[in-house]
Formats: C-alpha cells, sequence, structure tokens
C-alpha cells in the first residue's frame, strides 16, 4: 500500500465509503438542480414570451445603461485604487517609523471592515451632508461606491504591491544604493517596476474582483447593472410573473463576459511585458585581426596626432 507523507492512503474501505459519499454528494447536487428547474418551469420563467422582453428597446437601454454606470464606477475606482495602493505600500516600506505606522493602521483597519459597511456608511455620512458637499443627483451613491471600492481595494493592492517589492532580490537594492542612487530614486526606478511586473496577475485578479464589487452599488439604490436588473423583473409582469430568472441570466453572462474581458486584458499585458527587450544590447563581435594589423593600430595610437615616426 502506498502512502503520502501528508496522509496515509486509504484502505478498501475508505475507498468504497468515499465512492459511496461522491455519488451521494452528485445525486444530491443533481436533485436539487432539477427540484429548481421544476419550481422555474411552474412560474413559467422558461415561457418564451419571458425572454421575448429582451427584444423591448426600453429593456435594451436600461441593461446598457446600468453597464456603462457599472464601468464608469470600475474605473474610477480601479485607478484610485491603484493608487491608493502604491501609496500605502510605499508608506509601510518607510524608514520613518510615524509614516510607516499610519500606513500600517490604515490597510489593517480597513482591510478588517466589510466592505459593504464601509459603503453603507459612507453613503449616509453623504447623505446627512448633502448639501454642504454639493452633491446633486446619484452623487451621494455614486462616490460612496468609489470611495468605498478604492479604500477597501487599495488596502488590498498595497499589499500585494509590498509582497512584490519585497521578493526583488536584495543585491538589486544594494547595487542602486552602490550607485549613489537616493531611496526614492531605488523605489522608483529598481523595485516598484519589478514588483508591478512580478505581482500583475494577482493585481489584475484584484481588479476582477473590484469589478464584481460594484455590484454592492444595489444596496445603496445606485443605478449600477444588478440594481437596474432588479428594477425591470419587479416591474415588468409577463403571464402574471416577474421575469426574475431571465434577468439574473442576462446579468450573470453579462458580469461573467466583463471578467472574462479584464482578464484576457491582462494575460495580453502580461505577454507582452514578457517579450519587452529591456537592458543594454550586446554590440557585435567584430572580426578578428591579425597580429600584424593589432600591432601597427597600436603603434598609430600611441603616436602623437595619429602618425607613426
Amino acid at each position: 500500500m502506498s502512502s503520502s507523507v501528508l496522509y496515509d492512503a486509504p484502505g478498501p474501505k475508505a475507498r468504497i465509503r468515499n465512492r459511496i459519499f461522491s455519488v451521494v454528494g452528485v445525486l444530491a447536487v443533481l436533485g436539487i438542480v432539477v427540484f429548481a428547474v421544476l419550481r422555474l418551469n411552474a412560474k413559467g420563467q422558461f415561457e418564451p414570451e419571458m425572454w421575448n422582453i429582451f427584444n423591448n428597446a426600453g429593456v435594451r437601454t436600461n441593461i446598457r445603461d446600468g453597464v456603462l454606470t457599472t464601468l464608469k464606477v470600475f474605473a474610477l475606482a480601479a485607478v484610485l485604487s491603484l493608487i491608493l495602493g502604491a501609496l500605502l505600500a510605499v508608506g509601510r516600506l518607510s524608514d520613518h517609523k510615524p509614516v510607516r505606522w499610519l500606513a500600517t493602521g490604515f490597510i489593517e483597519l480597513f482591510r478588517a471592515v466589510p466592505l459593504l459597511i464601509t459603503i453603507y456608511a459612507l453613503w449616509v455620512l453623504f447623505l446627512t451632508y448633502k448639501s454642504d458637499l454639493g452633491f446633486t443627483g446619484d452623487g451621494t451613491e455614486f462616490w460612496a461606491l468609489v470611495i468605498g471600492l478604492t479604500v477597501y481595494n487599495g488596502t488590498v493592492q498595497a499589499e500585494v504591491l509590498r509582497a512584490g517589492i519585497n521578493s526583488v532580490p536584495k543585491g538589486q537594492r544594494e547595487a542602486a544604493y552602490a550607485l549613489g542612487m537616493s531611496k526614492t530614486q531605488v523605489m522608483t526606478t529598481v523595485l516598484v517596476p519589478q514588483a508591478v511586473r512580478a505581482m500583475l496577475p494577482t493585481i489584475i485578479s484584484q481588479l476582477v474582483v473590484t469589478l464584481k464589487d460594484t455590484s454592492l452599488g444595489f444596496i445603496i439604490t445606485y443605478k449600477e447593472l444588478l440594481y437596474s436588473l432588479q428594477e425591470m423583473a419587479g416591474n415588468i409582469v409577463v403571464n402574471d410573473e416577474n421575469p426574475y430568472f431571465p434577468m439574473i441570466v442576462v446579468g450573470g453572462v453579462i458580469y461573467i463576459a466583463m471578467c472574462m474581458a479584464l482578464s484576457a486584458l491582462a494575460t495580453w499585458i502580461e505577454r507582452r511585458g514578457r517579450r519587452t527587450k529591456t537592458g543594454i544590447p550586446v554590440a557585435d563581435a567584430a572580426q578578428p585581426l591579425a597580429a600584424g594589423d593589432a600591432a601597427a593600430d597600436l603603434t598609430a595610437t600611441d603616436a602623437p596626432d595619429g602618425k607613426t615616426d
């Protein structure tokens, strides 16, 4: 019987028991799926009329507007979170204790607080001082969502960048200091570019999380994609039923498409970065000289004005 360092290989009884549990688990999942399909079918969610609502120009316009508002929030929050993450990462690596403690406290605080609570607290705060802050329309919901996403994802990006900076070999930092570079020059020209390249997959993965977290705007009634779909599903009636299931399916497909497009963009950027030629190019080797030609060139170099006696 083969064994592993981490665990003992299952015996005959354990293998039989595992197969039984696997079969029971698969049957339970299939039973739940069948039950859900039957219930949805009984509610008429699979009827053609339910799906025909997407041929309506108003429905398509609302979905388009929801996608655009979602992308607007994501674009602004993504840029601001990357900037905040870079600042917090540099602050946490600072030699000045007050700066390091302040950055560390900020990161640990907003990483521990759930994002939904941060967004909701900002929304209530902005609503309370709406007139003083000059918000109009849906400005309170928009900025509460953007700032909440920025603060939370910025703290996560800061830890990602800090890990990338610490992964750069110490020899490169020491060599840069030996050349007379300041700490700011070392950080901006040596450490951060390599950290970004090393941690790019993780950075993009967190941006995908940022994109999905825009759906939390539903809680504060911001009209992003999820809120638009829920609002249409509650107002549209087809055959005495609301089309919740078609809206969920369409919304899920749109979110998956946006996340896959962002992941594809990240893959393209990563591959392009690997193909980028960096460093000093090596000069081509010259043709070897004969011994007599080398001696003549040396004599001509040593003589004044390049002339020989």
